[in-house]
């Protein structure tokens, strides 16, 4: 049950009809409930705590009778009373029941919750009730857990257990049958409206339904693990995150996404996110209660409140509640597990979490490695682990300069490796490489010679690779490269091993430091072999496909042409946007039109290969037909052509994106998607036609004009300039001259002959802060020279502030102000403070700023000011503002 006032996610999943899991979203659990006993005892759980309800009242011992009006935080409509017409029990029964309200009541309806806060409060347990529940549109009966004390802060960051939720049970579903499935679900993670659920639901079978029996409904409640049952079958499991961490135990990703804690830590005052098993580790109460309408209830099935469903009162039904503790280790819950085959399997019980998936500190910049391609990468020096042998570079006739391996009788392995410890240049240094931004379509890849075979002829020859100092290692058949070849004596042959081969067998590929090649051990006296072209890269590293094959003019490679009709089609100046553009004009023979860039047609012979931007890339131009064929009834249409017409599709141009026809005398843009022409049958690795043109043998006087002609990945990245002056003389576009809070406008003045126009801010009496800003949504991305690039500025002080203790301070955020770092100007590389009159640089690495905790791939503000409110009187200017690589 949620207890907040608003509960957006299940309000939005109900108004959208989905058949809602707990807002965990997952679909229903179908069992058979054959060979299932319930009534068999739990051997490992020892019952510490039970309410029968023997007694002829409720025992207040135990429970606590809540009373309010507030609609459980979800716009119910009842209010929770201690009338014994609400909550009372009888032959042994615990009856919660939903009544209609007095005349001029505040709510329409009166209810019962009761809590067992402060006189049964648990860390771990079995808890189980056995239960009838309520029916009709409108009810909404619940068995859950709230903490004792929120250690973790409000809902729902303490957390909250519901162990069986249903609503609107017999009533009609979405599926055409009749309601009956509860639900089980997890709330945690963030304050609302930014919370997170995760839960399942659990439909009944066929001609059986919660609201006309009694049911056991359960969890088992462990450190890092709750799992949920129906008559002892296991339904849901969901567990605590687990965090995937790279060589210097930073968080790169999560093995399991399950549940997570976000609070603020005691002795930093930071709020910060964890990933263990918090919150669902601190003492937790037991409420039962039925509720009437809310958001969830009247938002699905047949909407509302059935006022004829609770005219003479709605029951909840309970015959026990029982908590079990584990006998085997009461202290984690642990040992006592009551389990099934699939409970740990994402594709059966187990069930994905809402937890944030930590950044790794890679730059997330694809970059490639090369370890060895004519001379050594200093930092990653061939090696001989073990035979006393030194790997030396050697001339092949074919490669050029290689590396030369000998085994000799101590058995070895060899390789390249990047630990400090084997560096011996001096320009040399341990450099693990992340090859996390390449997992999708990086590969690690040699060439290998043999050149004398080991003694002993049927060795195998192995790949191993290294990852954090040996923390953890794959070691493979060099036959198990995408290639699949043995050695051949006096052959250079190709080895590649993919990225997400090497990650999904366990390799941590984000600090990849020894790469081996080497018969197996033991076996490898005799060999010698060369090596060379070890790199780790992807294909079209950093680049996106595209080609433009018209736009201003024809691309010569891709000539204007008429198929059939004996035309030439010509270039022709339009309105300003369009500028130059391909007429076309078709007369009495029956032709079609386009592009082409086969050599019998005067192109260059080469296909373009759009293969690497399948998923997302389009063929697009822009149309206007300036006289129309005589028919107006013609179909406009589209065709491409691939591999000298091996493959072809044609398509009307209403079936564009668009999905518009030509009107005479307007240009209208039409776009093609790749996936979709892929799957119409076309090889879009090797097209080299387009055409578009009226039916064939209809467009006579048909006279049109294309212009933008081009296939292309519409959502590829800008690739990374490297560099950004923000201000030198004046502001960069999209930049501004920026006070933040004062009120001034900071203007453009002339200074020195050095310096020529500067920017110049001014403090007064209101406190402020001040520098440059980009415009809304824009920023840099810096983390293609996160290693060497810098943030530098030029400052001079006209006027100090007149608080002399006030230090002057630099400031740089990322867009969304999503991350930001403060530091003193004299932490800077030059170390100095500013002086009144004199122009000085300062200069701040961006490792420096990105250790420090900032996002450099979105920066968008460069503050530089005195202490905040102790500026006033401050006259400054600043110059040559950059972003680069020097």
């Amino acid at each position: 049950m949620n207890i907040e006032t608003t509960h957006i996610t299940r309000l939005l999943a109900a108004i959208s009809l989905v058949t809602l899991a707990g807002c965990g979203g997952d679909s229903a659990t179908k069992s058979n409930f054959e060979n299932v006993d319930a009534s068999e005892p739990v051997s490992d759980w020892q019952m510490v705590w039970s309410d029968e309800f023997e007694g002829s009242a409720i025992d207040t011992n135990k429970w606590n009778y809540e009373l309010n009006c507030n609609g459980g935080g979800n716009n119910e409509k009842q209010c929770y009373t201690d009338s014994e017409q609400n909550a009372f029990i009888a032959d042994g029964v615990l009856n919660i029941v939903a009544l209609p309200a007095e005349e001029g009541a505040e709510k329409p309806y009166t209810s019962a919750r009761l809590n067992t806060r402060y006189n049964a409060d648990f860390t771990y347990g079995r808890f189980e009730v056995r239960a009838k529940l309520p029916s009709g549109q409108g009810s909404w009966p619940a068995f859950w857990m709230l903490p004792t004390d929120e250690v973790y802060g409000t809902w729902p960051r303490s957390g909250e257990i519901d162990v069986l939720e249903s609503v609107n049970l017999k009533t009609p579903d979405e599926d055409g049958g009749i309601e009956s499935s509860i639900h089980g679900t997890l709330h945690y993670g963030r304050a609302w409206p930014d919370n997170s659920s995760t839960g399942k639901e659990f439909k009944f079978p066929e001609n059986t339904n919660p609201a006309d029996d009694f049911h056991t409904y359960a969890v088992e409640w462990q450190e890092g693990e709750i799992r949920w049952y129906v008559d002892g079958y296991l339904y849901a499991t969901q567990r605590q995150s687990e965090v995937r961490t790279n060589a210097s135990d930073e968080a790169v990703g999560l093995k399991h996404r399950g549940w997570f804690a976000e609070y603020f830590e005691q002795g930093s005052g930071e709020l910060e996110t964890h990933w263990d098993s918090a919150p669902f580790d601190k003492d937790f109460h037991l409420l039962l209660n039925l509720a009437v309408g809310g958001d969830w209830p009247e938002n699905v099935n047949v909407l509302g409140i059935d006022a004829s469903a609770f005219e003479n009162g709605q029951t909840f039904a309970i015959d026990y509640v029982r908590v079990y503790q584990c006998a085997s280790n009461p202290e984690t819950g642990k040992g006592c597990e009551t389990i099934r085959p699939g409970y740990n399997s994402l594709d059966d019980a187990l069930l994905e979490g809402d937890a944030p998936i930590p950044s790794p500190p890679s730059t997330g910049i694809a970059t490639p490695l090369t370890i060895f391609g004519e001379s050594f990468n200093p930092n990653w020096p061939a090696w001989d682990c073990c035979g006393g042998s030194t790997p030396a570079i050697v001339a092949d006739e074919t490669q050029g300069d290689v590396v030369e391996f000998v085994v000799g009788a101590e058995p070895t392995v060899m390789g390249f490796i990047s630990r400090e410890i084997f560096i011996t240049d001096e320009a040399g240094k341990a450099s693990p490489f992340d090859a996390s931004p390449m997992l999708d379509e990086g590969y690690v890849r040699f060439k290998m010679k043999v050149t004398n075979a080991p003694g002993t002829a049927d060795a195998a020859w192995l790949v191993k690779l290294e990852s954090n100092e040996g923390s953890s290692a794959l070691e493979m058949p060099i036959t198990d490269s995408i290639e699949g070849v043995s050695p051949v004596v006096g052959q250079w042959q190709t080895y590649t091993f993919l990225l997400k081969d090497l990650d999904a067998a366990n390799l941590d590929i984000s600090a990849i430091d020894v790469i081996m090649v080497f018969p197996a051990w033991g076996a490898g006296e005799g060999a010698v072999y060369l090596i060379d072209d070890v790199e780790i890269t992807q294909d079209n590293l950093g680049v996106s496909p595209e080609l433009t094959i018209f736009t201003d003019e024809q691309n010569l490679a891709w000539p204007m042409w008429d198929c059939c009709g004996g035309s030439t089609p010509v270039e022709a100046m339009d309105d300003e946007e369009h500028g130059l553009t391909a007429e076309f004009s078709i007369g009495a023979e029956p032709t079609v039109m386009g592009f082409n860039s086969r050599t019998s047609s005067g192109g260059a012979g080469e296909s373009f290969d759009a293969s690497s931007i399948l998923d997302e890339g389009v063929i697009q131009f822009d149309l206007k037909v300036t006289s129309a064929p005589s028919d107006p009834t013609t179909p406009w249409l589209f065709k491409v052509e691939s591999n000298e017409g091996d493959s072809a599709v044609e398509l009307e141009l209403t079936a564009s994106v668009e999905g518009v026809a030509p009107v005479t005398g307007e240009w209208q843009t039409y776009t093609f998607k790749l996936s979709d022409l892929a799957a119409a049958g076309l090889d879009v690795s090797t097209i080299d036609v387009l055409m578009i043109f009226p039916a064939w043998g209809a467009g006579e006087g048909s006279v049109y004009r294309v212009d933008n002609v081009k296939i292309y990945n519409p959502n590829a990245a800008p690739a990374a300039t490297g560099e950004l002056t923000v201000f030198k003389d004046a502001a960069a576009d999209q930049w501004s001259i920026w006070d933040c809070c004062g009120g001034s406008k900071p203007t453009t003045e002339t200074d020195d002959d050095a310096h020529g126009a500067v920017a110049q801010f001014s403090i007064g009496s209101t406190a402020t802060v001040m520098g440059f800003i980009a415009d809304e949504d824009v920023s840099f991305d810096a983390s293609a020279i996160l290693e060497n690039g810098v943030v530098q500025f030029d400052m001079k002080v006209v006027s100090a502030p007149s608080d002399i203790d006030a230090q002057w301070l630099f400031k740089i955020e990322s867009i969304g102000t999503s991350s930001a770092v403060e530091l003193a100007l004299s932490s800077s590389v030059e170390g100095q403070a500013p002086v009144t009159g004199e122009w000085q640089t300062y200069t701040f690495p961006l490792q420096q700023l990105f250790d420090a905790g900032l996002d450099i791939s979105a920066l968008n503000v460069i503050m530089v000011f005195p202490s905040w409110d102790m500026g006033d009187g401050a006259l400054y200017r600043i110059d040559n503002v950059i972003i680069a690589n020097p």
